[in-house]
């Protein structure tokens, strides 16, 4: 219950971070996975650690989802795990929010996992239809990483938690599509884990370079602490601590389960 041999996965986003996280995770637990970066080197570098294939590019440029699902199964001959992960934070007031700005943060959290899955689609139908005519039932699984932001609703990220609540319709809709054909898809809702969006805002910062534009990411120093405090645990969460529900989602031990958005937040409401 606990193995993923002979399963195949596709993580988007998973050069770094949380994503890294679970690809480690997932392949410590036996399965084959695709690595995907907007970044190149950081792609490469993680597949090398893990042992994996990549494949670097962005998933908001319209054609690249169906270049990554194919070369996911080009690669491995199959695809059971589909985790829409690769995201970043592009904040601000609604009154200081661009039209770009926005649809940014829509392509990247929902326009993109959409287009993910429907790429995957016919792999997905006819795989099941021939295991069906066989007498095999396989279940597969797609996780789509949301966001409290995109659950309870979060001041200043009026375009991040737009694209995250909408993954979460796209996880309920998909679940009853995709039933038929035994894949389990669920939302994962994370609150602060410490990756580089959750770094101190500043001098030296992160910024992560979307079609050319520098995008600073991170948060207020000052904010830091108060995050901490709005958390009952106390602190912010690990990215191994991330990456163990996602993996619950991938495994087994979610036969039955489907529909869900599972909000891990060490008891964070806001």
């Amino acid at each position: 219950m606990f193995q993923l041999t002979g399963k195949t996965a596709l993580v988007t986003g998973s050069g770094r971070g949380i994503g890294k996280g679970i690809a480690r995770m997932l392949a410590d637990a036996g399965a084959s996975v695709m690595i995907n970066d907007l970044d190149e080197s950081v792609a490469r570098e993680t597949a090398g650690e893990l042992g994996m294939e990549y494949l670097a590019g962005s998933v908001t440029d319209p054609q690249f989802p169906n270049a990554l699902v194919k070369a996911t199964i080009d690669a491995y001959g199959g695809l059971d795990i589909i985790v829409n992960n690769a995201g970043y934070t592009w904040d601000n007031v609604i009154q200081k929010t661009s039209d770009e700005q926005f649809q940014a943060m829509l392509e990247v959290h929902l326009i993109a996992p959409f287009r993910v899955l429907r790429a995957a689609s016919e792999f997905i139908r006819a795989t099941a239809k021939r295991e069906a005519e066989e007498g095999k039932r396989v279940m597969r699984k797609v996780v789509n990483i949301s966001s409290v932001s995109g659950v309870y609703g979060n001041a200043g990220q009026i375009g991040y938690g737009a694209g995250k609540m909408g993954i979460n319709g796209v996880t309920n809709v998909m679940a009853k599509e995709w039933g038929r054909y035994n894949v389990n898809v669920n939302s994962v809702a994370f609150g602060f884990i410490e990756t580089r969006l959750t770094q101190p805002l500043g001098q030296g910062g992160a910024t992560i370079d979307i079609a050319g534009r520098e995008i600073a990411v991170g948060v207020q120093p000052k904010m830091l602490e108060n995050m901490k405090q709005m958390v009952p645990l106390g602190r912010l969460g690990t990215v191994e601590e991330a990456a163990a529900p996602v993996w619950f989602f991938c495994s087994p031990l979610s036969d039955y389960v489907s529909g869900e958005v599972l909000v891990v937040s060490g008891g964070m409401r806001f």
